[in-house]
């Protein structure tokens, strides 16, 4: 039994009064939904705040939840609106910062290059490059971001990504796209790769 068919049985069971179910659903997307709504949010209070009220409202919003999509598909959404109304509530904008380490900046293709150096030059040049990786996510415009965020970092579906930002598949596929081309275009000149490559 994979995934989705896991979390619909226990979808079913919550449906059916087991609030125990529901327990088993938070404990086990808890840490991903932090790690998501984080990517807005900077105080992690706050973001614990705003997990716990997407997770309320996913809870009442449980009974009519059909399981035309993925039920973590479904509670990103609700997260991520959570998040937003949660900011207009207090005044802000999503921040443009999404923070990413040497590791996560490694997880792009042909990065495993960089995995294999350890000498202090490839260090310092695998720090510039995650540097660079991040600044350039910081300046992407929301909907490339939190698309090649959720594709990269949280290994999200094509199609589930669609479901979680309300757009088509292509829209993703387009928006994805465009933010590993920006990435690629700031990360081939400290390569030295050729254009015609992504790194």
């Amino acid at each position: 039994m994979g995934d989705r068919e896991v979390d619909q049985r226990l979808v079913e069971r919550v449906q059916r009064g087991d609030k125990k179910a529901f327990e088993l659903l938070v404990a086990k997307y808890q840490r991903k939904l932090n790690r998501l709504l984080s990517r807005f949010i900077r105080d992690p209070s706050e973001v614990e705040d705003v997990a716990q009220e997407a997770f309320i409202k996913a809870y009442r919003a449980l009974p009519s939840f059909r399981g035309e999509s993925a039920f973590y598909t479904w509670l990103y959404r609700i997260a991520v609106n959570t998040a937003k109304n949660y900011l207009v509530a207090a005044g802000r904008r999503a921040p443009t910062s999404t923070p990413i380490d040497s590791e996560e900046a490694e997880s792009y293709e042909e990065g495993h290059q960089l995995r294999h150096m350890n000498t202090p030059e490839a260090e310092l040049m695998s720090k510039q490059i995650a540097a660079t990786v991040n600044q350039t996510m910081e300046e992407l415009p929301e909907e490339l971001r939190v698309a090649i965020a959720l594709r990269e970092i949280e290994g999200m579906s094509y199609e589930d990504i669609a479901a979680a930002m309300s757009c088509p598949i292509g829209t993703v596929r387009s928006r994805i796209f465009r933010a590993r081309e920006t990435i690629a275009a700031r990360i081939r000149p400290m390569l030295g790769t050729a254009k015609d490559k992504r790194w």
